[in-house]
């Protein structure tokens, strides 16, 4: 893995199922390192195609630098030894280029480079925020459209022909039309990845467009589950996929949806069903209720 080019950890991470840890943190809010290790380790008998530490799953926007340094150095010495790490970036450009330089000197395999921190960017600006983290590290650069930092078919295109080091495309946003214009003018330059609220909602239309994989949250705490999912969906069998969309991820985003910022505090409600305790979730965001856990609960019996 450590003489892997970032292409050819961007080929891996388009042939299966990836990982997106929670973080886990202790009553008081502080990192549970121990439990996280521990965490790392059970998902990495599941086999996937490769780990996103720290992600949006992982509550970066809720993590400090030093937090994030030591979640992914976690991740790195905890994970499989064919499994990539992925690191993340972001904020403002400096702090975006500083935090991709610690993720390649503390051994993760790529990068995954975030919106810009609260304000608006034009195009030009995000095409500049991406080539300075290009620059900035020999790692594979994934960038992550959505919020403030939606790239056009063109914008990618000019960071395909100026950075060789990009190497993949997350899509936040949900356009089909725009992921169609985006494939149709890079093809199969960039390996991309599924990134919405449970992406598995959207993993049959997104495949057809190049969409190989997804950041699986639930693969947190049902992962034989979201790999069985990810293998009817690549294969073919719809009905499987179909079924399993009805009895288990809609009425599950039905819960998600009842408040901005469960998409992450599900997966932390999810882990506590299973009895593998991840901890409550930071503020901004807030824990499910009781009623809300105990539907998470049936609903997980259904696919356990």
């Amino acid at each position: 893995m450590t003489t892997a080019s970032p292409q050819d950890i961007a080929h891996q991470l388009g042939s299966g199922l990836l990982s997106f840890p929670v973080t886990h943190l202790r009553p008081d809010h502080s990192f549970d390192e121990a439990a996280y290790r521990a965490h790392i380790g059970w998902l990495g008998q599941f086999g996937a195609a490769g780990l996103f530490a720290a992600g949006g799953t992982g509550e970066f926007f809720s993590l400090g630098l030093s937090e994030v340094e030591r979640v992914v150095t976690a991740a790195v010495q905890e994970a499989p030894d064919d499994v990539p790490v992925i690191a993340p970036a972001g904020y403002g450009t400096s702090t975006a280029v500083e935090m991709a330089k610690s993720a390649q000197h503390i051994g993760a395999h790529g990068i995954l480079l975030f919106p810009p921190y609260l304000t608006e960017a034009s195009q030009d600006g995000l095409i500049a925020h991406v080539k300075a983290v290009c620059a900035a590290t020999d790692l594979g650069v994934t960038i992550y459209s959505r919020a403030n930092a939606v790239y056009t078919e063109s914008t990618v295109a000019e960071l395909v022909d100026s950075c060789p080091n990009l190497v993949g495309f997350k899509d936040g946003v949900g356009n089909i039309e725009q992921m169609t214009r985006i494939y149709a003018a890079i093809g199969d330059r960039l390996t991309y990845i599924g990134g919405l609220p449970t992406a598995e909602m959207f993993a049959l239309p997104y495949l057809a467009l190049g969409v190989t994989t997804y950041s699986s949250a639930i693969y947190n705490f049902v992962p034989q589950f979201a790999l069985d999912f990810y293998s009817a969906l690549r294969r073919g069998d719809t009905a499987f996929v179909i079924n399993a969309l009805n009895e288990f991820v809609i009425p599950y985003c039905n819960v998600r949806n009842r408040k901005e910022g469960y998409a992450v505090s599900i997966i932390k409600g999810g882990m506590k069903v299973i009895g593998r305790d991840a901890g409550p979730v930071r503020s901004p965001l807030t824990d499910l209720d009781d009623v809300e856990l105990a539907e998470l609960a049936d609903l997980v019996k259904k696919v356990s």
